[in-house]
């Protein structure tokens, strides 16, 4: 079962320095417009996918010997690192940033909102004392965020690095989880009791929540933030659009592509944004710059085994931008953790003509 740690409310719910371009340098050619895809899955696994980037870090989660394993890697499958706890049925990690990860852990049947420092023996429970189970999606600045279950609704929370530090984010009456945090901002999604989820924003307490649910969608979730960015998706128009806001309902901007059934976005890094369309039958990962017409297929980098791919995080350092996600290989029959690389500068309109002369370059082999 794929994600079972994610707590995705209504939506499709599949669900961010120096030393890091030098690992993402290791994938490079010397052609300033050449993307490189880095295929992190490793020997042994049956399957694996990466949800985050970070500081020359990826986290995700590999299912090997029976189990998912909370994954942790330095830039090649080979730096894998197994952060599975002792005593852990199954974990998964979902964010890294700092030298932190974290995610969740399995213990007894109980999901427990899991942080580590780069091994399994620095594992730290932030299971809240009164909760039943809990998750953690982000952190930035020693700061998590995830959800924890109090009496019998989810909270979204926030931690500053142990289960003592917990704060609750739920705005009052509500069901609510946090995916994703910048140190400022926390984004995720609240469901008020009429039945709608929606896309949310906090900063640092309940009291500050801010419902970012577009006037005409029918509910919302915001997966990710950074630099006053918040993305996710919103459903309106019958179907998921991937969306980006900027810190109010009104601000919202539908990123689905014209060619795209449905989308979802689900991280932003320094005024772009990432996550997948549904194009041509297939899901495709994808990559944003601030507009639904902005669109660049990054699935179309993938060797032609993989059929269908997901974005999930992105990162820059000013020299690189990496991007992580997985994809499925239709020969092996498994989902490979994957990092799309490609240098900086990389507006827009340098992202799509590096995409089209990596494209023009396949088609001439």
């Amino acid at each position: 079962m794929r994600h079972p740690f994610r707590n995705s409310g209504s939506g499709p719910g599949r669900r961010m320095l120096g030393a890091a371009a030098v690992v993402c340098a290791l994938t490079m050619t010397a052609h300033a417009d050449t993307w490189s895809v880095v295929n992190l899955h490793p020997d042994g696994a049956t399957e694996s996918e990466a949800y985050a980037v970070q500081g020359g870090q990826q986290v995700g989660r590999t299912y090997m010997g029976g189990v998912d394993r909370a994954s942790l890697w330095s830039g090649t499958a080979a730096s894998w690192v197994d952060l599975n706890p002792g005593g852990a049925t199954s974990s998964e990690a979902h964010g890294v940033q700092g030298g932190q990860q974290v995610g969740g852990a399995n213990m007894g049947g109980v999901a427990r909102a899991s942080l580590w420092t780069g091994t399994a023996a620095s594992w730290v429970d932030l299971n809240p004392g009164g909760a039943t189970q809990s998750v953690a999606f982000g952190v930035y600045r020693g700061q998590q965020v995830g959800y924890a279950v109090v009496g019998i609704q989810a909270h979204a929370s926030l931690w500053s690095g142990t289960a003592a530090s917990w704060a609750d984010l739920n705005p009052a009456g509500a069901t609510s989880t946090a995916y994703g945090t910048d140190g400022n901002q926390q984004v995720g999604g609240a469901n008020m009791g009429d039945g709608r989820q929606r896309a949310s924003l906090w900063s640092g307490s309940a009291a500050s929540w801010v419902d970012l649910n577009p006037a005409q969608a029918g509910y919302s979730q915001a997966n990710g933030v950074s630099g006053g960015q918040q993305v996710g998706y919103a459903y309106t128009n019958g179907n998921f659009h991937a969306s980006l806001w900027t810190g109010s309902a009104a601000s919202w901007v539908d990123l689905n592509p014209a060619e795209s059934t449905w989308s979802q976005a689900n991280g932003v890094h320094g005024g772009r944004q990432v996550g997948y369309a549904h194009v041509g039958g297939t899901d495709r990962a994808s990559l944003w710059t601030g507009a639904a017409a902005s669109w660049v297929d990054l699935h179309a980098l993938l060797p032609s085994q993989f059929n269908y791919s997901e974005a999930t995080s992105i990162w820059n350092d000013g020299s690189f931008t990496c991007i992580t996600g997985w994809g499925h290989d239709a020969t092996t029959g498994r989902w490979e953790a994957l990092m799309w690389v490609v240098p900086e500068p990389a507006s827009g309109l340098a992202l799509a003509a590096g995409l089209t002369a990596f494209a023009l370059r396949r088609r001439s082999r």
